[in-house]
């Protein structure tokens, strides 16, 4: 049996019971950074074997992971925060449990986007997850892309970048898009800047943007 167990975005009471079981009973725990989760699994005295698994040896591990799995064991995937799958490692792991014809299952719980889009006061009912832009090549062509898209828009995005995503913003989607940036998710310093575009780049100019950030951009308006 393959798990994927969401792990919490900030606040640690946001694990289900049901997950902290899973863990516990697991065989084997596949940990995006094993000194992230280490901490994790100690405030909650889970002692279980841990294997590192991202996106940068997954190809390399995954086929001796199903092996495991065929062998009869159980592994739950954990990522630093969030649900594994979902701008984390997770996707590949799973694809190929499912192909080898071992049972997955993927825990509700903790994924930052939902609460940030739920709390934006954008339409929730349809929208368009887009995860964190590409870095370098790409970008741009990503955001033309969806310069007519007419469902809200999820991104994900590192501090360091927050500035230049909404400059990017303002030149695609225009200075009035309506945008909810939120911060911190379930943290202590949880935070939402509400505005348009112009705005919001302007606070953040002015402020310096702290933490791991959604943003969550109004689609365009229909004629």
């Amino acid at each position: 049996m393959l798990y994927l167990v969401p792990t919490p975005v900030g606040n640690m009471e946001d694990i289900t019971l049901r997950a902290l079981r899973v863990l516990k009973e697991a065989d084997l725990i596949l940990a995006e950074d094993t000194r992230t989760s280490g901490l994790l699994l100690k405030h909650f005295d889970i002692h279980r074997p841990m294997l590192s698994y991202h996106k940068f040896n997954e190809h390399q591990t995954v086929e001796r992971i199903v092996e495991r799995l065929l062998g009869g064991e159980t592994v739950a995937v954990i990522s630093d925060a969030g649900t594994p799958g979902i701008s984390d490692p997770g996707f590949l792991v799973a694809r190929e449990a499912a192909r080898a014809g071992v049972q997955v299952s993927c825990l509700p719980g903790a994924t930052a986007f939902v609460p940030a889009l739920v709390s934006s006061g954008f339409p929730c009912d349809r929208f368009c997850f887009e995860g964190f832009l590409p870095q370098k090549k790409g970008r741009q062509t990503r955001l033309t892309q969806l310069a007519e898209e007419t469902r809200t828009m999820v991104f994900y995005e590192s501090p360091h970048r927050v500035v230049k995503a909404l400059q990017q913003f303002q030149e695609v989607f225009g200075a009035e898009r309506p945008v909810a940036a939120c911060r911190e998710i379930s943290k202590i310093h949880e935070e939402i800047v509400r505005g348009t575009v112009a705005e919001v780049l302007a606070h953040f100019t002015e402020h310096e943007p702290r933490g791991e950030f959604v943003i969550i951009v109004g689609g365009k308006e229909k004629d």
